[in-house]
C-alpha cells in the first residue's frame, strides 16, 4: 500500500501529465519514469529494477491516458485516422521487440542513460523546430509503416506515448501541429497495450519485485496515476486547441531537460 502523501504525490503528478497528455499528445512517460523510479529507490527497490519498472508502469498508465485523450480528440475531428492505419501495426511490432525482447537484456543502468540522453535529444529538437518544405509531405504507407516500428521500439525503451518522434515526423511533413497532436494521441493506444503486455510478461519471474507488482509494472501507483490523468487529459485538449503551442513547448522542453540531468544522474552514479 502507499502512503497518504505519496498518493497524494502521485496525484498531483498523474494531474499534470495528464493535462500534457492532453494538449501535446504526448503520454507522460517523459514525466512519470523520473518520478516513479525516485519512487520505487526510496522504497527499497533497488536502483536497476526501479527503471525497469518506472518505463513499464508508465507505459501501463498510457493506455488510461490515451484513451481519455482520443475520446477528446476525436469529438474535435482532430485524429488523421488515414496515419494512424499506415503506422500503427509497424508501432505494435515495435514496442513488442522491445517489451518482450531487448527490455530483457538491457541494464536498467543503460535505459537511464538512454532515457536522459534521448529526452535531452527531444528537448532540443522541439525548441529549434524550423517550419519544413512546402514540398515535404506524408510518404507511402510502408515507410509509415516502417517508420512506426521505430516509434514502437524508442518509445517501449524509455516508457514514453511516442509523441516527442511521431510528432516532429508528421509536422516535418506539413501534417498541421494539431493534427499531428491529436493523432499521436491516437498512436499511445495501441503502444501503451501491446507495451504493457510485453513488460508484464517479461517481468512475470523477475527476482526482487516488490509487493503489488504484476510483471514490471508497479498496480499501486499505476492505479493513482491513471485516474488522475485520466479526469485532466479533456482539459488538455481544450487548452490546446487554444493556447499559443509555442509557449507550452518551450516551457514543456525546460522541464524535460531538468528531467533527463536526474535521470543521467541516476545512470551514471548507479
Amino acid at each position: 500500500m502507499l502512503e497518504p502523501m505519496l498518493i497524494a504525490e502521485l496525484a498531483l503528478l498523474g494531474t499534470f501529465t495528464g493535462f500534457l497528455a492532453g494538449a501535446l499528445g504526448i503520454g507522460g512517460g517523459m514525466i512519470t519514469v523520473p518520478f516513479v523510479t525516485y519512487i520505487l529507490v526510496h522504497r527499497g527497490v533497488n536502483a536497476d529494477l526501479s527503471v525497469k519498472m518506472a518505463i513499464a508502469t508508465s507505459m501501463a498508465a498510457i493506455v488510461f491516458i490515451s484513451l481519455s485523450n482520443v475520446r477528446a480528440q476525436h469529438k474535435r475531428g482532430a485524429i488523421r485516422w488515414d496515419i494512424f492505419r499506415n503506422i500503427s501495426p509497424g508501432i505494435i511490432v515495435g514496442t513488442l521487440i522491445t517489451s518482450i525482447g531487448i527490455f530483457n537484456f538491457v541494464k536498467g543502468q543503460a535505459l537511464a542513460i538512454f532515457f536522459g540522453l534521448f529526452i535531452t535529444y527531444s528537448a532540443t529538437k522541439m525548441l529549434l523546430a524550423k517550419k519544413p518544405a512546402a514540398s515535404q509531405t506524408m510518404p507511402s504507407p510502408t515507410r509509415q509503416g516502417l517508420a512506426g516500428v521505430l516509434i514502437g521500439m524508442l518509445s517501449g525503451l524509455v516508457g514514453a506515448g511516442g509523441a516527442f518522434i511521431s510528432v516532429p515526423y508528421m509536422t516535418a511533413r506539413n501534417v498541421p501541429i494539431h493534427n499531428a497532436i491529436a493523432t499521436s494521441a491516437a498512436f499511445g493506444m495501441p503502444l501503451a497495450i501491446f507495451s504493457a503486455i510485453g513488460f508484464i510478461y517479461s517481468g512475470w519471474n523477475a527476482p526482487d519485485l516488490p509487493p503489488g507488482a504484476l510483471g514490471f509494472v508497479f498496480l499501486p501507483a499505476l492505479a493513482v496515476l491513471a485516474i488522475a490523468s485520466s479526469l485532466m487529459a479533456p482539459l488538455g485538449v481544450k487548452a490546446s486547441h487554444r493556447l499559443p503551442m509555442l509557449a507550452l513547448k518551450r516551457l514543456f522542453a525546460c522541464l524535460l531537460y531538468a528531467l533527463a540531468a536526474y535521470m543521467l544522474w541516476k545512470g551514471l552514479s548507479s
